[in-house]
């Protein structure tokens, strides 16, 4: 049984940090993006130190009080809002911004949670080399919140998600216990792996605080096009060739489905895509090139093989930086066309590659039950995690779709785990996918999870209600 956050506390928790530490919730700290979650909270601490955060768990621990870690607030599954129970602390990280070490030849960085993964990525370019998670939140995201999900982004493809990045990490446990792993190893087998177990934990097993970062080198070019092709069977053959033609050198390869521009054409009008009329199906193609090797001429020979194979159908080349940045910003302008008109219901949901096609071929007939509706496919094909999201039709509105929404979920869910795929890709589980963890989850897995959180947080303090109940 947890205990409330509430005036009494708050003084203790006053008494023990410095002044202007503990402050009152603000709206930020209580929503989420998607405006279906709203939380509560008896207070906020925003400490400066490890320490700091290892007093507040330590204190929160002794008294039963449950702890909100709190990022950038920019998750889509409700993990950083709690919304029932008594009022938790909220712990944001957003002081704890130090630089605290780089390491150029190391390729290794060591940065505090709280930094935001723009800053990372300037920090890392600053001694030139590339930390390589793009995420379209890195401006107000946090590169705690980033490993604490496992973020995933445009780049998964080539370098791998966020676990994949960290070489090591700082974290308070839930009883105030300091976890001191920040060597810059790549190689230690020395016991259990707790910086694996820490990361996409979401906060329910500890509180991350610092973390070694890996890094790469800057590619000497880079060359981006965005390519017509006639499906996304022909898709994932034109992403084989890639590889096969230019290994190693790809480093993003999204899949656009036309309805995608057509939310564009519909919210943000002055926007263009580069095709009249736009196809069916596009990808986004982004090539990282090491010294001697010309960026337009690699895409062209790409380019061309493909066409010879029949996988395109039309393209267009970026010549320049700024045309490079502007085909992206055409994939990053289709969420904000999702949030104008409003979905249905989203998926961020990962398959096998060769079962793909076979997915996007069925599941509008798994959906067709229970009313018409528009879908919108697009997402990171080159490591098989698509958002497949489900809109109302023109003119009518989200909320009359409100009775059938977990059927469609349900839905599209149980074809994703008859195909062997995952319903929780990249946005992890939170509060949100919850239900559908215990639903699809290996019964073995989900006894094993049950059994770390009752180890590492025996009373149940570290963002209750998200992952598990």
């Amino acid at each position: 049984m947890l205990n409330p956050c509430d005036p009494a506390f708050v003084a203790r928790l006053e008494a023990l940090l410095p002044p202007g530490r503990i402050i009152a919730p603000e709206p930020r700290h209580l929503e989420e993006p998607r405006g279906r979650w709203q939380g509560r909270a008896g207070a906020v601490a925003r400490p400066e130190t490890t320490a700091e955060v290892a007093a507040l768990l330590r204190t929160c621990f002794e008294a039963g009080v449950g702890v909100v870690p709190w990022g950038g607030g920019t998750g889509l599954v409700g993990g950083q809002v709690m919304t029932g129970g008594p009022a938790p602390l909220v712990l944001s990280l957003e002081r704890m911004t130090r630089l605290r070490g780089a390491f150029a030849q190391e390729n290794a960085l060591v940065v505090e949670a709280g930094m935001i993964l723009a800053e990372v990525q300037a920090e890392a370019a600053r001694i030139g080399r590339l930390f390589p998670l793009t995420l379209a939140s890195q401006g107000s995201c946090r590169i705690g919140g980033n490993l604490a999900t496992n973020a995933g982004g445009v780049h998964v493809l080539r370098y791998g998600n966020t676990r994949e990045l960290c070489l090591g990490l700082e974290a308070v446990l839930p009883d105030g216990t300091l976890f001191n792993g920040l060597a810059r190893l790549r190689k230690d087998n020395a016991g259990y792996d707790l910086r694996d177990l820490l990361i996409g934990s979401e906060g329910t097993l500890g509180v991350i605080t610092a973390a070694s970062l890996r890094l790469f080198p800057v590619p000497a070019a880079e060359v981006v096009a965005l390519l017509a092709v006639p499906s996304p069977a022909a898709a994932l053959t034109l992403l084989s060739l890639a590889q096969e033609r230019l290994a190693g050198m790809v480093s993003a390869f999204e899949l656009i489905g036309r309805t995608g521009f057509d939310f564009l054409a519909e919210t943000l009008p002055a926007v263009r895509p580069p095709f009249d009329p736009v196809p069916d199906w596009m990808v986004l193609v982004e090539l990282g090139l090491p010294q001697g090797l010309e960026p337009q001429a690699a895409m062209a020979g790409l380019y061309e093989a493909a066409a010879g194979r029949g996988l395109v159908t039309d393209g267009v080349i970026a010549g320049s930086v700024a045309q490079g940045r502007a085909l992206w910003q055409l994939r990053e302008l289709i969420p904000e066309g999702n949030r104008r008109i409003g979905a249905v219901s989203s998926h961020d949901i990962s398959l096998p590659l060769s079962a793909i096609p076979g997915f996007i071929a069925a599941a509008p007939g798994a959906i067709r039950e229970f009313g018409a509706f528009r879908v919108n496919c697009f997402g990171h094909l080159g490591d098989g995690n698509l958002h497949w999201n489900v809109f109302p039709l023109p003119g009518h509105g989200r909320g009359e779709h409100e009775a059938v929404r977990e059927r469609v979920k349900d839905a599209v869910h149980d074809l994703v785990h008859s195909l062997g795929g995952s319903v929780a890709a990249e946005h992890g589980v939170g509060r949100l996918k919850r239900g559908d963890l215990a639903r699809y989850g290996d019964p073995g897995m989900l006894a094993a999870m049950r059994a770390i959180k009752a180890a590492l947080d025996p009373r149940g303090i570290m963002n209750p209600g998200a992952v598990l109940d």
